[in-house]
């Protein structure tokens, strides 16, 4: 007789992660025992202190606040999973639980979960993470680790970076019967121009026939082309899913000699075939992978050629983020890929010139260039410092290097790296200065600040060197420490503008969202999160005068050897900027755009959940600056 009360218990849970992760039978093996339970408005599910309940909670209807004390932390509404102390720890709850409306509330035995849990990788990193988010001190050694859970920490060698490409297969393999005849195989074959055929039986391979087989085994007379497929085919096939990285398929092509690969759907002989790898494809590969890209920029003898290269680094980094590359991993490439196309576009500026740079000069990328962490195509912002000359030289000197920087401007430009709107570029004689007059308008800067000063101080002070002199940049770094020691209140001034940006959420629940304008109800990921920990590490790194450490996670990791007593706080700053980072990436990706405004609709419950692992980092960071930078007093 068929369960009525479980079936729609399971339609409802199905919607949920990690529920949605479940095979139709856990599932219903679950909905078969759950309670529900009706919960009047102020009715306590669980209190502090008390003893844990052999369960876990998940609302139906309604609404359940977490409370610390009088303090409302979280609250609950449909699907979303609470009390899971029960599954996760074996102590007494520290928060409480109770109903803000009248609510329906399914109860799960934790039992009951935890060997599916253990076994379904998915899963499990979502009610980990789910605990993580809501411990009374997410940077306790207890909890270490947790609060991200969702991100992977692979290290691929960085030496050989076809080790952890994607591979992209044939999603249109051409196939056929084991009792179909050579002949029309071969005809089938040429017809659409392929190597290979592969044979099924219920929609999953059992053999295939490649042109190496047609030239041994049919062009020697081994065979008849009257003959079945089957008489001539290999196999087994050798199988792989379809996450398999190209040093894999070389790996096993290699091992098994042979040059075709069947992509299942689980990567057994036993699933349905989805795609063909072949040889002929790894080769093709090679050319879209950053090492043979960098070749290719050093070889560009344009600006259009470079957009082309720079285009194909766009489809390895899609490649990377679909395959969970490590967010710095992908990060370093792109950067490495953007300063060398930037090289190129230098270089090829000062040929069509013809005429070589008066004195030593520097290019700078500022900004998330700077930091190296743009990673998709947004505007450009750079600036160029030139070696100090005569006054009877400066006029014709500076008209020089502001022509080449208008060249280099409009190229990256070509490339794809649009004009900044604000002007913000070396083709602008506010920032194309020799470097007396550059270390003249930090001093200016932090001596005199002001909100617009205060700005460019947080632009400017994430350079990187891309091409040129060394020595003129870090004499520029000497000359900003120099200043800031002078007058150090300007630190102060800072912090209070990391702070105009408070901490994601209301009640922790309700994202704070653009209230008018173009993105009105959108999420800004840039603003209300990644930038408050880009100008956290900036601040902090400069309080301490550490010099040449430009990028967000190189300045965290820096804070944590300098404070080993704040360094949980970092690592977890680390982490939840690797996130935003990869989040926002995906965004842009997925919508052709900066990724920089999120409809917030649009997002699954992990993925809000994921985010709302973020925010704590950014609000202990925050309150971090406000005690240390003595901000109330500025606020």
């Amino acid at each position: 007789m068929k369960n009525t009360i479980a079936e729609r218990i399971l339609d409802f849970l199905k919607g949920f992660p990690p529920f949605d992760a479940l095979t139709h039978e856990q599932l219903f093996s679950i909905a078969t025992q759950v309670k529900v339970h009706y919960i009047e408005k102020d009715n306590y599910i669980f209190k502090q202190n008390e003893d844990l309940h052999d369960s876990f909670y998940v609302v139906k209807d309604g609404a359940i606040g977490i409370y610390r004390g009088n303090s409302l932390v979280d609250e609950c509404d449909e699907g979303d999973i609470f009390g899971l102390r029960a599954l996760i720890r074996k102590d007494q709850y520290l928060l409480d639980a109770k109903a803000i409306e009248e609510s329906i509330v399914y109860s799960m035995s934790s039992k009951v979960l935890e060997d599916i849990i253990i076994t379904n990788p998915k899963a499990n990193q979502f009610l980990i993470a789910s605990f993580a988010t809501n411990t009374r001190n997410p940077y306790s050694e207890e909890d270490k680790g947790t609060l991200f859970a969702n991100e992977s920490f692979l290290q691929p060698n960085t030496n050989s970076f076809t080790e952890v490409q994607s591979a992209n297969f044939s999603k249109n393999p051409i196939v056929c019967q084991a009792h179909t005849i050579i002949k029309d195989a071969c005809i089938v074959m040429s017809a659409r121009k392929v190597g290979s055929i592969i044979i099924t039986e219920n929609k999953q391979p059992i053999g295939i026939i490649t042109d190496k087989d047609l030239r041994n085994k049919i062009a020697t007379g081994l065979h008849t082309i009257s003959e079945e497929v089957e008489s001539i085919m290999s196999a087994p096939v050798i199988t792989f899913p379809p996450t398999i990285t190209v040093a894999e398929a070389q790996i096993a092509m290699l091992k098994n000699e042979i040059s075709h690969l069947c992509i299942t759907a689980d990567g057994t002989p036993n699933s349905e075939l989805i795609g063909i790898l072949s040889e002929h494809d790894i080769i093709v590969m090679h050319g879209n992978n950053p090492s043979v890209l960098i070749k290719e920029i050093k070889r560009a003898t344009s600006a259009e050629s470079l957009k082309f290269i720079r285009e194909k680094a766009q489809e390895l980094l899609k490649n990377y983020i679909e395959q969970h590359i490590p967010i710095s991993f992908i990060a370093n490439i792109i950067s490495a890929i953007n300063d060398a196309i930037t090289k190129r576009i230098i270089l090829l500026s000062i040929t069509e010139i013809q005429e070589e740079p008066p004195v030593p000069f520097a290019w700078l990328a500022i900004g998330s260039q700077g930091r190296k962490e743009q990673l998709l195509l947004t505007d450009q912002d750079n600036a160029l410092v030139f070696e100090d000359v005569s006054e009877d030289k400066k006029e014709a000197t500076t008209s020089y290097f502001l022509k080449l920087a208008k060249g280099i401007n409009n190229k990256l430009n070509t490339v794809g790296f649009e004009l900044c709107p604000a002007n913000m570029m070396a083709s602008n004689p506010k920032w194309c200065l020799s470097v007396t007059e550059w270390k003249a308008q930090f001093k200016n800067w932090i001596t005199h600040p002001d909100q617009d000063k205060i700005m460019l101080c947080n632009i400017f002070f994430d350079y990187d060197l891309v091409y040129g002199n060394h020595e003129l940049v870090d004499e520029m770094s000497t000359s900003i420490f120099e200043a800031i020691d002078s007058y150090e209140i300007f630190l102060n001034f800072m912090g209070r503008d990391a702070l105009k940006n408070p901490a994601p959420l209301s009640f922790f629940r309700n994202f704070l969202v653009e209230d008018s304008g173009e993105h009105k109800d959108q999420f800004d990921i840039k603003a209300r999160a990644i930038m408050p920990l880009v100008d956290a590490a900036r601040l902090l790194v400069l309080s301490h005068n550490t010099k040449d450490v430009n990028s967000t996670i190189a300045r965290f990791k820096k804070l944590a050897e300098i404070e080993p007593q704040t360094k949980d706080l970092y690592e977890s700053c680390i982490s939840a900027f690797r996130i935003l980072l990869r989040f926002r990436t995906q965004q842009g990706l997925k919508n052709n755009d900066s990724g920089r405004f999120i409809d917030l609709n649009s997002l699954s419950k992990a993925d809000r959940l994921k985010l709302k692992g973020c925010f704590k980092p950014i609000k202990d960071i925050q309150d971090l600056l406000k005690i240390r930078f003595k901000l109330s007093q500025l606020l």
